[in-house]
């Protein structure tokens, strides 16, 4: 193992005068207007097509409008609304006349909002629907510096463009030619995890720079082939934003605004893009979603040996060794059978899937590569404009994050924390010196608090969060995060937060996702009838204790998820009194955990199971 590594190749060389808006501009000039560039959803199935052009002609307009509502280089701009098209026209306007733009998750509450709006002073305010509207609008009065909010739905752009007429295409030229490389483009407030959000400050350079690097890292990606990307996940989000830059950069690239996902699967063979970007919880729907389909079975006996085989061939592949005659032959009728139809569920042309945001499960990386659909992760954080580091496509070593862009830099400190250099790192943290002081080194370095180590050839293996260690009532750390991937790969598992800092034992706290129970619960001989609607309905016999039966067996189960999950806890991190089935060469034995805390553990886990909480934000 390494302890620093600088990938090979010199740092892109950023001109002062090449920003976000720039990337649009120095395609038009490659391609000319009339390539398509982006597409929206107009209704099931349906696709309108939006030129080069015609993008770029939005853009200007809307960037004019902005011009004559007042908002002068360096002001802050909110855009609170879901993924869609007027979301990137917006972006590329804001970033042509020099304003900080400031997004929103479109599922923030106004409180959320107010506090944003205010640390960053925004003036002007987008919604993209009513309800979102309003919810600004209950905090207008508590947000000084907030002039005006418009909202999407309403026709915001027409607003824009017909406020625009005044300007001249000279007046918007000299704006356009006062931003800066260097200059503020945007303030990505981060989750807020450890206590209040903070406003991470990104520079044109920043996204510029990581935009031209990645792609060219992953040029069979996002430049090759007619690359097409449906876009779904929130651009409020850097890693939505990125791909977003990379897509409209590249010269035949084809973005697609999808606001929802309701109707994910239909819109992706319909689209048909050739790559697509989600999270691990988009990848784990669809293998849950074949599993189910194929049911409990032949069909369903068949998908599990299939996508072990996959698996198998996978990890296989990875080391090197040479397939048998008989694997090959297997492999050739789980294609016809099996894989051909999971891959086709992504559409009939996709050809790669990227992952991020979260650790992703390695049998499922497996999965997916084992089946013909190489899985591209990366590894980022707001701090780095989304993506560090990211495997290859031709060195795609699952289990790894892949090696940093050329010309950035890696290095792990004393205590095994992952630091990082690169022209993508932020400049620091709105109004918060102290802040932005603690996450640099005195030596300039990026401070992640990944725990992580490097391979020889200088691919990052991220091995924990030094703020999610446990440290137990009896003095044991536990890294959280192993226990929950593995508690996660039960398919009616939503989310899984793993607990017990300060406590004598390891808990979790378990949300099921609705779509997948409704279909577990019949093929278990489960009712799908809550409690409530039980009591509501006249059931036979005691409604309470019929319904309170049926959450104990969903607990029970839950439990068992859990521990086998204790399989997952690092050798030297093992908890006292709590129960591990089964032992994974060189972990520590299996101990007991007492009735008390058995008990406290399914009290925990059966609340978890009445009242799920709500969705986090990516």
């Amino acid at each position: 193992m390494l302890d620093h590594y600088t990938t090979p190749g010199e740092s892109i060389e950023i001109r002062d005068n090449q920003t976000i808006y720039s990337l649009l501009t120095d395609r038009l000039a490659r391609t000319g207007a009339d390539t398509v560039i982006a597409a929206k959803k107009i209704g099931p199935g349906r696709w309108q097509n939006v030129t080069t052009g015609e993008f770029h002609e939005r853009v200007v307009s809307a960037a004019k409008g902005l011009i004559a509502l007042g908002i002068a280089k360096g002001d802050a701009v909110t855009i609170f609304s879901s993924t869609r098209l007027e979301w990137g026209i917006l972006d590329f306007a804001l970033a042509a006349v020099g304003a900080v733009s400031v997004p929103i998750y479109d599922t923030d509450s106004a409180p959320q909002a107010q506090r944003i709006m205010n640390d960053s002073v925004v003036k002007l305010a987008f919604a993209d629907n009513r309800e979102r509207f309003d919810r600004l609008d209950s905090v207008k009065d508590h947000c000084p510096a907030l002039k005006q909010i418009l909202m999407l739905e309403g026709n915001a752009l027409g607003a824009l463009e017909g406020l625009g007429v005044a300007v001249s295409d000279e007046e918007l030229n000299e704006r356009v030619a006062t931003v800066r490389a260097d200059d503020l483009a945007t303030i990505v407030y981060t989750s807020g995890s450890t206590g209040n959000p903070k406003g991470a400050e990104l520079t044109h350079k920043n996204f510029v720079s990581i935009t031209i690097t990645a792609s060219q890292a992953l040029h069979e990606v996002v430049l090759d082939d007619h690359p097409r990307l449906l876009l779904f996940l929130p651009l409020a989000h850097c890693f939505a934003r990125f791909i977003q830059y990379a897509s409209i950069a590249s010269d035949d690239g084809v973005v697609g605004y999808l606001p929802d996902t309701k109707t994910l699967l239909p819109d992706l063979r319909s689209f048909e893009p050739t790559y697509l970007l989600g999270v691990p919880r988009v990848f784990e729907k669809v293998y849950n979603a074949a599993s189910h389909k194929a049911g409990a079975g032949w069909k369903g006996r068949l998908f599990v040996k299939a996508a072990e085989a996959a698996r198998v061939w996978s990890r296989k592949e990875q080391a090197g060794e040479q397939h048998t005659f008989a694997e090959i032959a297997e492999r050739a009728k789980y294609e016809t059978l099996v894989y051909r139809t999971v891959r086709g569920a992504l559409g009939p042309k996709i050809k790669y899937v990227a992952c991020g945001g979260a650790p992703l499960s390695l049998d499922l990386a497996h999965f997916y590569n084992g089946i013909g659909l190489p899985m591209i992760q990366g590894y980022g954080m707001t701090e780095t404009a989304a993506p560090f580091a990211a495997t290859r496509v031709t060195d795609n070593v699952i289990g790894t994050v892949g090696q940093p862009a050329p010309g950035s830099s890696i290095r792990i400190s004393d205590e095994g924390e992952l630091q990082v250099k690169g022209p993508n790192v932020f400049r620091g943290y709105h109004n918060l010196p102290e802040k932005t002081a603690e996450a640099f080194t005195a030596d300039g370095w990026l401070r992640t608090g990944d725990l992580a180590e490097i391979d020889d050839a200088g691919r990052i293996i991220i091995t924990g969060r030094i703020k999610d260690i446990i440290i137990t009532a009896g003095g044991k750390n536990v890294s959280p995060i192993p226990l929950e991937e593995e508690i996660a790969k039960c398919p009616i598992v939503e989310h899984c937060v793993v607990v017990g800092d300060q406590r004598p034992f390891i808990g979790a706290l378990v949300t099921l996702d609705p779509e997948s129970l409704a279909i577990w619960l019949p093929a278990h001989g489960l009712s799908t009838e809550t409690p409530a609607r039980h009591e509501r309905r006249g059931a036979r016999g005691d409604p309470a204790v019929r319904g309170q039966g049926e959450c104990d067996g969903l607990a029970c189960r839950i439990r068992a998820q859990v521990r086998r999950a204790g399989h997952a806890v690092h050798a030297g991190e093992q908890v006292p009194d709590a129960v591990a089935e089964g032992s994974a060469p060189g972990r520590q034995p299996r101990v007991r955990r007492c009735d008390r805390q058995r008990d406290l553990q399914r009290q925990a886990v059966k609340r978890a199971v009445r009242n799920p909480t709500q969705k986090r934000a990516f």
